[in-house]
């Protein structure tokens, strides 16, 4: 599926030739992101995420960036989480060299104006504000301080208005040289290009490019004991809750089973959780379970919107379906998790930008790359009794973390609700 190089200044590039798309696709991998920022630089990740967009050396403004990808037809973008800094673009074979020497300087070569960081920050700082507005948006900030209290793990990636406003130019500059680095960057590409034409041409772009030690990154502890409530109250027309608990890692064993697990909970029209608290009871528009995987840890967490009169009986159902998890699940509804996710997963893997980003993700990540049919060949060997046997470990009492925004809820008594 794939071929790897690593470059003279320890630049790891992975390829997957897709002789029938028309389309190529570049991520860039930087080990970046909210886990190796001090409580002081909270947020430094994310603001330079935005930067190199403004201008580079080459293409000095943001309309000079804009126009060389999507002036062709293409699309670009980037994005920061707890673990790394990802930009990419997808373009039309006929122009994928200039798109990859516009993304390339991106990386290399942002100029970093100072007119324009203030002009950004006080774009990052109207976009964390927003998002504290916004009930919806402020419970997934707050599960996560109530799964990870105080640790980087728990922090919004985004950091906060008054971080963002402390961090200086130089702060900027120091942190993207040291993190922005051949040493700490894998670069992914998938299309109708060949291995070797793609690594002269980052070898060439490269060569002035010197590795670093950069920062690590900051583990994540369970220091909670029994179950953590986390309650804001603000007026709304609904409770927005988040019921919790801790996971697994990128590269645990049972990792595949916790994933299907909550496929069967929570992910999707079929799911217990919909077919419970919509469909038969009435109790929520919105509900649903996500699972995420990380370097040395997880979670598990199920979203819902309720009227709030409705917030108790909610999070009671949640926690009752939490406990039946503890039984095997038929074959037939194991079987039925087990394809919709692979399913997902061999359509997703036609695009090259989905196939380029799950190269380099995992490269940057776990040092090694599982393909698709390995992870087929995971999922098919994951029983029912695997189910139930991870349920029981991670979906119990003395786990559960519980955030809730809206106009009703005392801590006491939905601390009390967290129990089988």
């Amino acid at each position: 599926m794939y071929q790897r190089s690593v470059l003279d200044n320890k630049l790891r590039v992975l390829t997957s030739t897709m002789a029938h798309t028309q389309s190529v696709s570049m991520v860039i991998c930087v080990g970046a992101g909210s886990r190796y920022e001090s409580d002081e630089l909270a947020g430094v990740s994310h603001f330079i995420e935005h930067l190199p967009f403004k201008g580079t050396e080459s293409w000095p403004t943001a309309r000079a960036v804009s126009e060389a990808i999507e002036g062709v037809g293409g699309v670009m973008n980037a994005s920061t989480d707890r673990e790394m800094t990802v930009f990419w673009c997808k373009v039309a074979l006929l122009h994928y060299k200039t798109a990859f020497a516009v993304l390339m300087d991106m990386v290399l070569h942002s100029r970093l104006d100072p007119e324009d960081v203030e002009k950004e920050r006080e774009v990052i700082q109207e976009e964390l504000r927003m998002t504290y507005d916004q009930p919806s948006y402020r419970v997934d900030l707050l599960i996560d301080e109530a799964m990870w209290p105080d640790q980087a793990m728990g922090r919004d990636v985004g950091g906060t208005p008054e971080t963002v406003a402390e961090i200086k130019q130089k702060d900027i500059r120091e942190y993207m040289h040291q993190q922005y680095n051949p040493a700490n960057t894998v670069v992914a590409v998938a299309g109708n290009v060949t291995h070797e034409e793609v690594v002269d041409m980052l070898a060439e772009t490269t060569r002035n490019w010197k590795p670093l030690e950069s920062l690590d990154w900051e583990p994540a502890t369970d220091n909670v004991d029994g179950p953590l409530v986390k309650v804001e109250r603000r007026h709304s027309d609904q409770t927005h809750l988040c019921l919790g608990v801790p996971g697994l890692s990128l590269t645990h064993p049972d990792r595949y089973a916790f994933n299907l697990m909550n496929t069967i909970l929570g992910d999707g029209m079929s799911s217990r959780l919909f077919l419970n608290l919509r469909e038969e009871q009435g109790l929520a528009y919105d509900v649903h379970s996500s699972s995420s995987n990380y370097r040395d840890t997880g979670a598990l967490v199920v979203y819902c919107g309720v009227e709030p009169s409705k917030t108790n009986d909610a999070v009671k159902t949640i926690v009752k379906e939490f406990q039946g998890m503890h039984q095997a699940p038929s074959e037939q509804e194991l079987n039925k998790a087990r394809e919709y996710t692979k399913g997902g997963l061999l359509l997703r893997m036609e695009d090259t930008r989905a196939v380029a980003s799950w190269l380099g993700a995992q490269e940057l990540l776990q040092d090694s790359v599982r393909t698709p049919q390995e992870v087929v060949e995971s999922l098919d060997a994951v029983t029912p009794a695997d189910i139930a046997r991870v349920a029981e470990k991670f979906l119990n009492d003395e786990k559960m973390r519980l955030a809730v925004v809206g106009p009703r809820g005392g801590v006491k008594a939905l601390t009390g609700m967290l129990r089988f």
